[in-house]
């Protein structure tokens, strides 16, 4: 029978893998990784902060999108809780730290991680019901909404405590991991593979979306004489997705490859050297979020640079943004003031007024 090592510190599976966090974690490396993980926290507090309080205040983001958006908002925040628990328990200090506490320290970064790239998928499946049915917004109701938003945390928390729950090396220290000393290595490998395989899904719905909006766009163009800015639609509306699938590849890929190396038992691969690094960029991509999904939506940032400047006057909504957000561009022709994704207006709303106009002349 297996002897199990509950009761022994950090310091003697950290010893077993040869890895020497004292002497990785100091200099100018050290002061290198906390300063970028401090600016990165501080960012990421007050941005989502500033994300989640726009979708509370302005009435027009009551709906499904932007209650997710707001969840996804209040994954990068706890993202940002997860990586200064990781500072202050990081380097030297990771040695002496329990298994309890370690466990803790990696709990919190793999639920805050699940957590937001679920939420990711779900707001790309949400987008692609909404387009493919020409609507402004999806039929959730906010009671599924609910359901969604507490089921992405239920799983979230349940990824996060997996390990803890009894996938690990403690029993069986034969088979732990380099970079998670206590992880199991076929943790790590399923780990690994099965976030790889959520973001090829959410590829694919996003190129989906690319491609409908496109052949809608070329199909009711044919038809209209449309403007040169509704001609570039399927263009504009491309960049937005590369920005957002570029910045998921960039910032999450090298990470689960590592992980995936090391749970493969690739000696020779040189992950200690990187995995820091590699640390900051998944940081990294709860920094972009904001930008991305939020601050590209003229309303959005409207409604943030609102609140930033403590001004209560409310600009004029009339114009027309020069930007392209994630979601929505043109106005819907209803007193309501809602927005509609910029593909189905212009290609179908704005089309088939530009069919009537003609009819009438």
């Amino acid at each position: 029978m297996n002897e199990c090592y509950y009761d022994k510190r950090m310091d003697f599976f950290y010893n077993r893998t040869k890895t020497d966090t004292a002497d990785e974690w100091t200099g100018p490396q050290l002061i290198v990784v906390l300063c970028f993980g401090t600016f990165f926290c501080l960012f990421i507090f007050i941005s989502n902060s500033l994300v989640i309080a726009a979708v509370v205040k302005n009435k027009r983001f009551h709906f499904p999108f932007y209650y997710l958006l707001a969840n996804l908002a209040a994954a990068d925040f706890f993202a940002g809780i997860a990586y200064v628990f990781l500072m202050f328990n990081t380097g030297p200090v990771s040695k002496t730290l329990t298994v309890n506490r370690w466990f803790l320290r990696q709990g919190l970064l793999d639920t805050s991680l699940t957590a937001s790239l679920v939420n990711l998928l779900v707001i790309a499946v949400e987008r692609h019901m909404s387009i493919m049915r020409m609507k402004i917004h999806s039929n959730l109701t906010k009671k599924r909404v609910t359901f969604l938003i507490i089921s992405i945390w239920a799983i979230a928390i349940f990824m996060g405590a997996v390990p803890t729950l009894g996938w690990n090396c403690l029993c069986d220290i034969t088979v732990c991991s380099s970079l998670a000393p206590i992880y199991s290595r076929s943790y790590l490998i399923f780990w690994s593979v099965l976030n790889l395989v959520v973001f090829f899904i959410m590829v694919v719905v996003y190129i989906r979306i690319y491609m409908y909006v496109q052949r809608k766009t070329n199909v009711l163009s044919s038809h209209t004489s449309g403007s040169m800015s509704r001609r570039k639609t399927p263009v504009k509306l491309m960049k937005t997705v590369m920005t957002v699938l570029g910045a998921f590849v960039v910032c999450w890929t090298p990470g689960l490859v590592v992980l995936l190396l090391d749970g493969l038992n690739c000696t020779y691969c040189g992950i200690q050297n990187v995995k820091r690094w590699f640390l900051l960029l998944a940081l990294l991509n709860s920094v972009m979020n904001p930008i991305i999904y939020s601050y590209k939506d003229d309303e959005m940032w409207g409604t943030m640079k609102r609140m930033i400047c403590c001004s209560s006057e409310d600009k004029s909504h009339d114009r027309r943004s020069s930007r392209i957000p994630s979601t929505v561009l043109c106005r819907s022709t209803d007193t309501s003031g809602h927005y509609i994704e910029d593909g189905i207006i212009q290609g179908t709303i704005c089309g088939k007024g530009d069919l009537g106009d003609k009819g009438n002349s």
